[in-house]
C-alpha cells in the first residue's frame, strides 16, 4: 500500500478563534486511526478516478438529481437552507458584535 498524505484534524471540545495548524499537533493517533483516514482517502480517490473516466467531453452526465418514488408526507412544508447565505448572514452578525 502506497503512503498517502494524512491531515489531522483535532477537536478538543473548545472553539479557537484563529486558524489551527493540524500539523502542529502533539497528538498521538493509534494506527487504526490512521489506517481509516487513509481508507477514506484512498477510496474518494478511487471515485474521484472513475469520475474522471467517464467524462465524454459533457460534464452534465455527472449530476443526478435523486427524487423519491413515494414523497415523506412529514416533509411537505420542508424548505431547503442557502448555506452559503445563512454563513454569509453569520458572519455578518458577527462582525456587528
Amino acid at each position: 500500500m502506497t503512503s498517502s498524505p494524512v491531515f489531522r484534524v483535532i477537536y478538543n471540545g473548545k472553539r479557537n478563534s484563529g486558524p489551527r495548524s493540524p500539523l502542529n499537533s502533539s497528538e498521538i493517533f493509534t494506527p487504526a486511526q490512521e489506517e481509516n483516514v487513509r481508507f477514506i482517502y484512498e477510496a474518494w480517490q478511487g471515485v474521484e478516478r472513475d469520475l474522471r473516466s467517464q467524462m465524454s467531453g459533457s460534464e452534465q452526465d455527472l449530476v443526478e438529481e435523486y427524487v423519491e418514488k413515494v414523497p415523506n408526507p412529514s416533509l411537505k412544508t420542508f424548505k431547503p437552507i442557502d448555506l452559503s447565505d445563512l454563513k454569509r448572514r453569520n458572519t455578518q452578525d458577527a462582525k456587528k458584535s
